[in-house]
């Protein structure tokens, strides 16, 4: 029998450059897969420096090991003192460089912990008190959102669902934003390819569309683009919108990237940049953002971004940095032992239009998170401009609780409410929904005394109900009441069903077509079915902040058209 010939270990020289080869191709694959920031201030650069060291290592061990003697027996030290030889030849300045990065991240999160930086973490954030009836306007009712995220995605679904050329190719990628849109809260989200396959064959056009959910008149909408999308989340290469900024910028930190639509529907994508603050990993927060084209890749970075971005903070980070403002107002140890005036945030949060800005919103409670709120935070998410305002009552889910226990009977859920001024009181908005993710009453809560709950079928009957209970209850003045009136002549009628009910939007004479409408429902004036356009017309009305007037608490016809010969 032919006897088997023992494999020569490698050279040292040879060991040494396969060994670096191994390792940059390891290194290509996991940077291209994994994307780590090139910054030390990332905790994943310290993870793809160790698995470097350890590839190389590795595969310098393992090509340059001698195979084993049969006539060669050699004690456990032996082979210990051969193994650090070994190391000291061939692995030593790695096996440093990989001591350094492990004592460089262990130094930098405890130089980076609020026990030992507890003042530069609460002052991450800047809080000012303000004045609610005076910053928080009363909204009209087209600025209103009446939907909560998973409702507008669920309508932005379904309507891709009646697109018979798209529903084979493409679906709802659910990636959406609430933005601010030429005056109106929507929610916009871009479509994505169905499958790999869908991707291979369509991926030369791009995604040719996109979705808003209007969040006002839940009213989806499938926008075409006259050119594709190139760039998005559903590409698996070099298009994915995460590949092509680290490609782009190898050493700035991201947060998650936003899609957004300026005021010409243009699609972008909104790509915050990420900085720690205190010490190496600690005190993340955002310094301004890349805009990347959606349909070209064309990339730019603003340290202040242009006024129609809405989306550059998000709500979490603005609540954890507060719960560092409010938990370490007097030190860390206060914070653990005695939390003498300790506050913290609530659990949820929803968004409220203002201005043309996105808001955010969110209760503060004490440390012990008991069933009431001591006031809330209002935070603009283009600028970070904070505001908390004084408003004690009932948390979000306390009022959830008291607007569901109303309706008990329906079975509807109640969506995390949305901070109004109604009447000059802070009050909870709060859609509900039935069991197939569908609005379809509407509740107002009042934060002080949550017990006051009116509903209604459409935001304009509850709010007329809350309005009522609040001067029923001695809240206020029945003079405070803002009603007004009008007579007029129709110069324009229209209508639309929301939510099975025929809603009814009237011009008269002399308005223009942007500000005088005035709107009510057929369950408010039944007989609305019979107006025409020529009739006279008086509405008695609350004037809303702008746009459609609404609601309409009584519409009398004083003379009718005549009926065409």
């Amino acid at each position: 029998m032919k006897e088997k010939k023992k494999r020569k270990p490698m050279g040292r020289t040879g060991s040494l450059l396969v060994s670096l080869l191994i390792t940059a191709v390891v290194g290509f694959v996991y940077f291209y897969v994994s994307l780590p920031a090139i910054n030390p201030q990332s905790g994943d650069f310290y993870s793809f420096m160790a698995l470097l060291c350890i590839v190389y290592a590795v595969s310098v061990f393992v090509l340059s090991v001698k195979p084993a003697d049969d006539n060669v027996v050699r004690t456990p030290r032996e082979k210990i003192k051969e193994w650090f030889q070994f190391v000291k030849k061939s692995c030593l300045p790695v096996l440093i460089l990989f001591a350094v990065v492990v004592l460089a991240a262990i130094v930098g999160q405890i130089i980076s912990m609020p026990i030992f930086r507890a003042s530069a973490y609460r002052e991450l954030l800047t809080v000012q008190t303000g004045d609610f009836a005076a910053d928080v306007a009363q909204i009209s009712f087209n600025e209103i959102p009446t939907l909560d995220r998973s409702s507008a995605e669920f309508l932005g679904d379904r309507q891709m669902g009646t697109l018979s050329d798209m529903v084979s190719q493409f679906e709802y990628s659910g990636d959406s934003t609430q933005i601010n849109y030429q005056g109106r809260p929507v929610r916009v989200a871009p479509i994505a390819y169905a499958d790999l396959i869908k991707w291979f064959t369509n991926r030369g056009n791009g995604l040719p569309a996109y979705v808003v959910v209007d969040m006002v008149t839940q009213e989806a909408t499938v926008t075409r683009l006259q050119e594709g999308m190139k760039y998005s989340f559903s590409e698996p290469l070099n298009r994915n919108i995460m590949r092509h900024l680290r490609f782009k910028y190898p050493t700035m930190m991201f947060s998650t990237p936003e899609f957004e639509i300026d005021e010409t529907g243009h699609p972008w994508w909104i790509a915050p940049r990420v900085v720690k603050r205190i010490g190496l990993f600690g005190g993340v927060d955002i310094q301004g953002a890349v805009l990347v084209d959606a349909v070209t890749g064309e990339c730019q970075y603003h340290e202040e971004v242009p006024n129609w971005v809405d989306t550059l903070y998000v709500p979490t980070l603005i609540m954890q940095q507060y719960d560092y403002y409010g938990t370490l107002v007097h030190g860390f140890i206060n914070s653990i032992l005695g939390q003498r005036d300790v506050t913290q945030t609530t659990s949820g949060y929803n968004y409220i239009a203002m201005n043309d800005d996105v808001y955010a919103y969110t209760g503060v409670t004490s440390a012990n998170a008991d069933q009431s709120n001591l006031g809330f935070l209002l935070c603009n998410m283009r600028t970070k401009e904070t505001h908390f305002y004084t408003a004690p009552g009932a948390t979000e889910e306390a009022a959830k609780l008291s607007a569901q226990g109303v309706v008990q009977d329906l079975g509807y859920v109640a969506t995390f409410p949305i901070l109004l001024n109604i009447s000059g009181e802070p009050t909870y908005f709060i859609p509900l929904k039935d069991a197939t993710n569908l609005v379809k009453m509407y509740a107002m809560v009042n934060v002080a005394q949550y017990q006051i709950v009116a509903t209604g079928s459409t935001v304009s009957a509850c709010e007329q109900n809350y309005i009522q209970m609040l001067r029923e209850k001695g809240v206020t003045q029945t003079e405070e009441l803002p009603y007004d009136e009008i007579t007029g002549t129709i110069a324009e009628i229209r209508s639309a069903v929301v939510n099975g009910t025929t809603n009814y939007y009237v011009r008269l004479e002399g308005g223009t077509a942007e500000d005088d409408y005035y709107g009510f429902s057929a369950d408010e004036v039944p007989w609305a079915i019979l107006l025409n356009v020529g009739d006279k017309v008086t509405i008695s009305y609350y004037p809303a902040a702008g746009g459609i007037c609404q609601p309409a608490f009584e519409v009398e016809r004083l003379a009718a058209a005549p009926l065409p010969q």
